[in-house]
């Protein structure tokens, strides 16, 4: 195979299914290692691994383990137990912004939102802030909160995409606690009769 999960003589391209919204971490895993494909959003890990048990979706692409945390949950156990072949896998880097509206400060910041699995890999660095920390469905989703509630005192962790995607200001770049923070994403498929 010439890239993740494509046979060299495949010029097809297909649907990948992904948790979260446009902008996400999983949609720029899809858009980078599979861009071939239209990439369909979902709210759940357990949706996207049911788009392609369903046959709605060729493939989904779930984020397992991460360098930081360890395993990414629930999304490890429902790879695990959905009986679909992992087909590929790969580990990305991972730097997660922090954004707001357009002209907010970062002292400004009162509440900071995103999905859980995100919020753990930037524990340290929010506790120094000093804020509360609020979870969400979705690193972009909390993003496009964030963009569509207007609150000057509230940002989001989300990957740089999700910013240009909402239209919000990134007051930095690197939140994350690890420099070499890193998550493996697994590329799942129904098993070939």
């Amino acid at each position: 195979m010439n890239e993740i999960g494509r046979p060299d003589n495949d010029d097809r391209g297909g649907r990948t299914a992904f948790q979260g919204a446009p902008g996400a971490f999983s949609h720029e895993a899809c858009v980078e290692l599979r861009p071939w494909d239209e990439h369909v959003p979902f709210e759940t890990f357990a949706e996207a691994i049911e788009a392609v048990k369903s046959g709605a979706c060729d493939c989904a692409l779930i984020p397992v383990e991460n360098s930081t945390i360890g395993a990414v949950e629930p999304a490890a156990t429902l790879v695990a137990s959905a009986k679909l072949e992992q087909v590929a896998d790969v580990w990305r880097p991972i730097q997660i912004a922090l954004m707001a509206l357009d002209g907010v400060e970062i002292g400004e910041i009162r509440t900071v939102s995103s999905h859980p699995v995100a919020l753990r890999q930037c524990a340290g660095k929010l506790a120094a802030m000093g804020v509360e920390v609020v979870e969400a469905f979705d690193t972009a989703g909390a993003a496009r909160a964030v963009a569509e509630g207007g609150d000057r005192s509230h940002a989001a962790l989300a990957p740089l995409a999700a910013a240009e995607v909402y239209g919000l200001s990134v007051l930095r770049h690197d939140l994350q606690d690890s420099t070499e923070n890193r998550t493996r994403f697994v590329l799942l498929a129904r098993a070939a009769a």
